[in-house]
């Protein structure tokens, strides 16, 4: 897709509803006078990955991460009718500035998206400044986190406390923030 199909796409969509939501730009809004304004994406991309049993989990961790103005990517929210999800999915991982895991009992046994999409993770992780923190893997519930990534990375548990968790989340996303500046 081109600019122009893009700019298109997106005053056919201003047309019916008054916000509009491109990753990795901002949100176009058109105002009561009909004029579109562009507000940029300066929020932290967080993409989370989770096994499709352990959604409404993945959801609330979306919802405060979202709620705490970081820009959190679920597929379930992001992905549009019609879109290459395995194309975009790919970019929004390349793209993200954390990749959060959700291990449970369900995900560590499936085999599919969910480990593609770790793998991708610990790909992209691999072309990064080694103290630079990409994976943050969580657990869900009692459960056993891959070796490798519990060799080499410290997991948070979203239980029996999940606010508490969320909360040592957000202070490394918020460490890593500061060390940017």
């Amino acid at each position: 897709m081109d600019s122009e199909q893009l700019a298109q796409l997106i005053r056919r969509s201003l047309r019916r509803s008054r916000r509009v939501e491109v990753d990795g730009l901002g949100v176009f809004e058109r105002g009561n006078t009909g004029r579109v304004s562009l507000r940029e994406a300066n929020r932290l991309r967080v993409f989370i990955a989770y096994a499709t049993e352990d959604l409404a989990t993945s959801e609330r961790l979306f919802n405060v991460l979202r709620s705490r103005g970081y820009s959190p990517w679920l597929d379930r929210r992001r992905l549009l009718p019609g879109q290459n999800w395995p194309r975009r999915i790919e970019d929004a991982i390349a793209n993200a500035d954390f990749f959060i895991a959700c291990f449970s009992s369900h995900s560590v046994k499936k085999r599919g998206g969910f480990q593609a999409e770790v793998r991708y993770a610990l790909d992209c992780a691999s072309r990064l400044p080694i103290d630079d923190v990409f994976l943050i893997p969580v657990r869900l519930d009692e459960c056993r986190v891959p070796a490798r990534i519990q060799r080499e990375t410290q997991y948070v548990d979203l239980f029996p406390d999940f606010d508490g968790g969320v909360e040592r989340v957000v202070a490394t996303i918020e460490a890593r923030r500061r060390e940017a500046a």
